[in-house]
């Protein structure tokens, strides 16, 4: 995203949160976050996928396969915009799926986590099934 290409957000709590389908994680959450992740059978981490840069892990997966971990953000779908993966207990000020549109229209690939704090867009297009070699080798890089 260019510096010029900025979409001021407020949050509000939601009156229904949404159903979670993704946790994500950034900083030291995220390593304890991947780290809960290595400690998963190959079952369970099958069946969520991931995308990681050095900064952010997210996953995703159905309600019950994911991960809790204290601090990180769970992720639901609102209705108004399928393509965004928002936190399920806060409302962005901008109706969802306008903030969908100005996504879309800044060219960042769909589906993206908005996350809160830190804010940011993580494009969740390329998310793939988890490998435990690269999980590990990304915990060490970390």
């Amino acid at each position: 995203m260019r510096s010029d290409d900025r979409i001021r957000l407020d949050w509000a709590p939601r009156t229904t949160p949404l159903i979670a389908r993704g946790v994500a994680a950034a900083g030291a959450v995220a390593r304890v976050l991947a780290h809960k992740l290595a400690a998963l059978d190959d079952a369970a981490l099958g069946a969520l996928v991931a995308v990681a840069n050095a900064e952010v892990i997210v996953v995703l997966g159905e309600a019950s396969a994911l991960p809790w971990v204290d601090g990180v953000s769970y992720l639901g779908r609102d209705d108004a915009a399928p393509d965004l993966l928002l936190p399920t207990a806060a409302l962005p000020s901008v109706p969802p799926a306008v903030l969908q549109a100005a996504i879309r229209a800044m060219g960042v690939q769909v589906p993206v986590a908005v996350l809160a704090a830190p804010a940011r867009l993580v494009p969740c297009g390329l998310a793939r099934t988890i490998d435990r070699g690269r999980l590990v080798a990304w915990l060490e890089a970390a």
